[in-house]
């Protein structure tokens, strides 16, 4: 099968990718066990495009139990070594409000009890890669041009707190994420981003903010709201992603 321009991971709120001429859909074996879901092959913008959807069809899969090392692994091996992953975050930067997307260039890991590397002893070596900037500088660039092509507003860097999850924070572990100078807040960031990185892929991190962190907003955060703020939030993703494939 052709090589794919773009393989997008869909977080929450992007279940499936609009405007996707499907041509295949893909179900993979990796060595890690089964990915998310299958990869959905298609066209759009006049682009070849792989669509995998994190959290599974039908969003059953929770932020701890997504195959992070199954997922990428297919992604290299069937559809293509550039991935823009989309992620629902919390804002804790007051300038990062509902709806905003963020596009960041660093990240901190709080999850515990993942799988977090390909290289483990059963495959007999350790590797140690360098993470120092976590994500890819050119796709990053390349997202930030399509941005203001589209007219889109972004903030061009940040600060990811990637966090276990399923359950959201609380009021103090956001002013110590704040302490820790960290401006989002999400739980899918790693170890995707990093297992990205052992593979050498070109990943980077589209984030839209779906609310604001716990203790920073009016009071409580509900489905409801975060739903229905990233319906608009996504939207714009859609815009984005057309204008990087429009290049």
């Amino acid at each position: 099968m052709t090589r794919s321009y773009l393989a997008v991971i869909g977080g929450t709120g992007l279940e499936t990718l609009p405007g996707l001429e499907v041509k295949a859909r893909q179900v993979v074996e990796t060595p890690w066990g089964p990915p998310s879901g299958p990869l959905v092959h298609g066209t759009l913008h006049g682009r070849l495009v792989t669509f995998l959807s994190r959290h599974g069809e039908g969003h059953t899969i929770a932020p701890h139990r997504v195959n992070y090392r199954a997922n990428i692994w297919a992604l290299r091996e069937h559809a293509s070594n550039r991935v823009m992953a989309v992620a629902a975050v919390g804002g804790i930067d007051a300038l990062i409000a509902p709806g905003a997307i963020c596009i960041p260039d660093q990240i901190i890991d709080y999850t515990w009890s993942r799988d977090t590397t390909f290289f483990d002893p059963s495959h007999g070596e350790v590797v140690h890669i360098d993470f120092t900037q976590p994500y890819c500088e050119k796709l990053r660039d390349e997202m930030l041009l399509a941005a203001s092509r589209a007219g889109i507003e972004v903030t061009p860097t940040g600060t990811y707190a990637a966090v276990q999850g399923p359950r959201l924070e609380t009021a103090a572990e956001v002013r110590r994420l704040q302490r820790d100078g960290c401006h989002i807040v999400g739980m899918t960031g790693m170890p995707e981003a990093c297992l990205a990185r052992e593979l050498e892929l070109c990943y980077a991190t589209c984030a839209v903010c779906a609310n604001a962190a716990a203790g920073l907003g009016p009071g409580v955060i509900t489905m409801d709201e975060i739903r229905a703020t990233l319906v608009n939030g996504m939207a714009d993703v859609g815009r984005l992603i057309g204008a990087l494939l429009a290049v």
